[in-house]
């Protein structure tokens, strides 16, 4: 991916999506400095050298990584755009869907966890930053795309505030014991809709 494109990658197939997946499991458990071709390897139970035969740098694997994280919140985020289309406008069901994704994301903890990393790296590093920057876009888009079609008071800027404030949210549920993630989310994905797509 090229600095300066906004489009965000199809998500990964094969043997690279099996690296980058276990890739994913080394950045949760040991942060961006625990990441090297040979862990990867290791998490993945493949001989040394597979992960640089297909990402010669540290560079490269990290990029690699975030456009990964990228391409599935990015699928994630359409099928979730696909459901809430069906939902007639109900806003508990929209919550509740909603809801349902954010709890997945929680369970498979790796994808979060890779994603604060990622972020936390972005000012430092513009390769990063880049690609964050267009699923960033990309989220928002979709997201914009959902408040007109609920027929909701809606700007730019509105869209913004709502995707910073779901990883905000999902930050606070990773820090809740597991019990009570649920009932948090609920609650909060209730107040953060409602204030941000009501008539001002």
């Amino acid at each position: 991916m090229s600095l300066t494109s906004s489009a965000v990658l199809p998500p990964a197939t094969g043997r690279r999506r099996e690296l980058l997946d276990a890739a994913l499991g080394v950045v949760a458990d040991e942060g961006l400095r625990g990441l090297t071709h040979r862990a990867v390897d290791r998490r993945a139970g493949l001989p040394e050298g597979t992960c640089s035969a297909y990402l010669r740098t540290k560079q490269a694997l990290v990029l690699a990584v975030a456009e990964h994280v990228a391409a599935t919140l990015a699928a994630d985020v359409d099928r979730l755009a696909r459901e809430l289309g069906e939902c007639d406008g109900d806003a508990g069901q929209a919550v509740a869907r909603t809801q349902a994704l954010f709890e997945r994301w929680l369970e498979e903890r790796v994808l979060v966890m890779a994603k604060l990393e990622l972020s936390l790296e972005a000012p430092r590093d513009p390769a990063v930053a880049a690609v964050l920057s267009a699923s960033r876009r990309r989220l928002v888009a979709v997201v914009d795309g959902m408040i007109t079609q609920a027929d909701k008071p809606h700007s730019l800027a509105r869209s913004e505030a709502l995707v910073a404030s779901f990883d905000g949210l999902l930050i606070g549920a990773l820090q809740k014991p597991p019990s009570e993630r649920g009932a948090f989310l609920s609650e909060s994905l209730s107040l953060v809709l409602h204030a941000l797509t009501a008539p001002t």
